[in-house]
């Protein structure tokens, strides 16, 4: 299969499935992806986000050696809300490497807080940050205030998640 051009074809969730029942759990085909994500035109790269996030989830191993790099790209300034959807998507399913925790939840606190970001990214980003609050507690009081400060101008779908992960945290799950 010619990846970009199953990416070009159409951008729905039938496409996106195809491409992820393609990759499958071959490392190979899943590192054409990847260099497609990283080295296409915007577009391309946009598209991509999608299928690559759904693979992660279907097959998280096939992230692990790309995790720093795609977790450094969330850094890069101007990247599209489908790539930052995406990879915080992804990032709920896989183990994090410690040594990229704290810039993670760096990250997902600041995405949390924009008024500006769209609301799948601040969701993801509190479930990211409700997995690492497991190793790391004292992050807990910051994300619960974090959370308030931001409900009463959210949408619902953000509240839902933020108030389930609050129920977790006051169960000391």
């Amino acid at each position: 299969m010619d990846l970009k051009a199953a990416i070009l074809k159409e951008h729905s969730k039938k496409q996106c499935e195809y491409i992820v029942k393609y990759i499958g759990k071959d490392q190979k085909r899943f590192d054409a992806l990847i260099a497609i994500f990283f080295n296409d035109e915007y577009r391309v790269v946009q598209r991509a986000a999608w299928p690559l996030s759904y693979s992660v989830i279907a097959h998280p191993e096939l992230i692990k050696k790309h995790l720093k790099k795609i977790i450094l790209n969330l850094k890069k300034p101007g990247i599209h809300n489908a790539v930052r959807r995406n990879t915080i998507r992804l990032l709920q399913a896989v183990e994090i490497p410690k040594s990229l925790h704290g810039m993670i939840m760096d990250l997902c606190f600041q995405y949390i807080a924009d008024p500006e970001e769209m609301v799948a990214v601040k969701a993801f980003s509190l479930t990211v940050l409700a997995n690492l609050a497991k190793q790391y507690p004292e992050i807990i009081p910051e994300l619960k205030l974090t959370i308030q400060d931001q409900m009463p101008h959210e949408t619902a779908a953000f509240k839902s998640r933020a108030q389930k992960i609050l129920k977790q945290f006051d169960k000391g799950t």
